[in-house]
């Protein structure tokens, strides 16, 4: 993906997408196959996994990513804010039913996944236990730990969290197989399949040829404990492959 800088984007119009360079994160992930999907084009911009970003944080008032910025709207970062964005600049291919119901059971499930002590939040907490066991664990990881609030109380219980998300997602599409569907809500695809295909790939990436993620990346995502590798049952796997199969374009490109 060919990245420009923070200064280059702010001289920029249109939808501007802040990403972590190299890599794919799942939260950015998410956000590209969503706008893909929808036909919005976006100019990706470098940022820096991690790192302190002097720059974006001046830009958008912090240093993470994904952040959306479209002309002058204000940045948005948080998961909700980008999908209510995509939904108001391609309203024709609707991720979030009009049906209130629905609606909130999509927001719901979303929230488990993408939001504050969701599925991706508790794999992000075990991924930083190995250095955070560390003497004198590297800087950049004590940041980020901070940041997203890991502690020797959060990472014992983010097995059993995860499990438990997992477990509701499994019930949800088994209750839709009897009603003849393979989405989570309803009979269509909405926000919360597209989140899912790409958090699951936090317990199980997708091979190399699809996924060219760095080495390193690799053997973290991969490296779960059996409780936790448990929670990606047949029935979840199959989806995150519908998904790929369907609506999001191989290899990812990142």
């Amino acid at each position: 993906m060919d990245y420009v800088s923070v200064e280059e984007a702010r001289q920029a119009s249109g939808l501007r997408l802040v990403l972590t360079a190299g890599v794919p994160g799942p939260w950015g992930e998410s956000a590209k196959a969503i706008l893909a999907y929808k036909g919005i084009p976006f100019l990706p911009v470098y940022q820096e996994g991690g790192g302190e970003n002097p720059e974006l944080l001046a830009w958008t008032g912090q240093n993470s990513a994904p952040v959306a910025v479209f002309d002058d709207l204000p940045p948005v970062c948080h998961w909700l804010d980008l999908l209510m964005l995509t939904e108001r600049l391609a309203p024709e291919k609707p991720l979030l039913p009009e049906d209130c119901a629905r609606r909130a059971e999509v927001l719901g499930l979303s929230a488990l996944l993408a939001g504050v002590d969701g599925f991706a939040w508790n794999r992000r907490l075990q991924m930083f236990a190995p250095m955070m066991a560390l003497a004198e664990p590297p800087q950049m990881i004590q940041r980020m730990a901070h940041k997203y609030g890991w502690s020797e109380q959060a990472h014992a219980r983010s097995a059993a969290r995860l499990c438990a998300i997992a477990a509701e997602l499994d019930a949800r599409l088994t209750a839709q197989e009897t009603l003849g569907s393979k989405y989570f809500v309803g009979a269509d695809v909405t926000a919360v399949d597209f989140y899912w295909a790409n958090f699951a790939g936090m317990i199980k990436p997708l091979g190399p040829a699809d996924n060219p993620m760095p080495d390193y990346m690799r053997a973290t995502y991969e490296a779960v404990d059996d409780v936790t590798g448990a929670c990606l049952s047949e029935r979840l796997e199959a989806h995150r492959d519908m998904m790929y199969r369907r609506h999001i374009s191989l290899p990812l490109d990142f």
